[in-house]
């Protein structure tokens, strides 16, 4: 008799402790759901990129470079209902940076414009880096969305720089002038054999 009562008891005492354990679950979903709703609104309001060009040089190089095009295009689609549409747009909008790197046109294939491609695609790849976190960092998501347009507005401003450079004439003799001052045109430097015969 004595064993029935123990068991009874020791049965009572799981039940309410799994009980316990339930409620606790239960609170920290509802936890846990509040917390996700909070990050996809501060990521929602945040989301906001510079998707039309800003320059006139940007804005004619859209036609003709392909990616710059499809780049700007991806970041003008902002997703709406889950964090898992934004984590999908942000790996579309990095394989998009990584593209930019390929076919950069002639007249803008510098190291100045190759540095700021660079630094865009660092900052597009964080993006993505943070946005697919457990714990996503909502601050430093929306934080690196400004990042980025500065990066973007930055690139443009280079492409119209170099365009207004392109447009200043070439006054006369400037071009033999840069094609002396060209180091792979210049006389390689011998070395002086100090017994050669010198003629004084």
């Amino acid at each position: 008799m004595k064993y029935k009562i123990i068991y009874t008891f020791l049965l009572m005492f799981v039940l309410a402790s799994c009980k316990n354990d339930d409620q606790k679950r239960v609170a920290e979903n509802q936890k846990d759901t509040k917390k996700k709703e909070v990050v996809f609104a501060n990521i929602s309001k945040g989301w906001v990129f510079y998707d039309t060009p800003v320059t006139e040089a940007a804005e004619a190089t859209v036609s003709s470079w392909s990616e710059f095009r499809q780049f700007l295009a991806e970041l003008a689609i902002k997703p709406k209902k889950t964090i898992g549409a934004f984590q999908q747009r942000s790996t579309a909008i990095s394989k998009k940076a990584m593209e930019l790197n390929t076919n950069i046109p002639p007249q803008f294939n510098t190291p100045q414009i190759k540095s700021r491609i660079s630094t865009l695609i660092t900052k597009v790849r964080m993006l993505d880096l943070m946005i697919h976190l457990d714990n996503i960092p909502d601050k430093k998501v929306v934080r690196l969305v400004a990042e980025i347009n500065i990066e973007l507005t930055s690139l443009q401003r280079q492409m119209d720089k170099i365009v207004d450079k392109s447009k200043i004439p070439v006054e006369e003799g400037e071009s033999d002038l840069k094609q002396m001052m060209d180091p792979s045109r210049a006389i390689p430097d011998m070395p002086v054999n100090p017994n050669t015969p010198r003629v004084e």
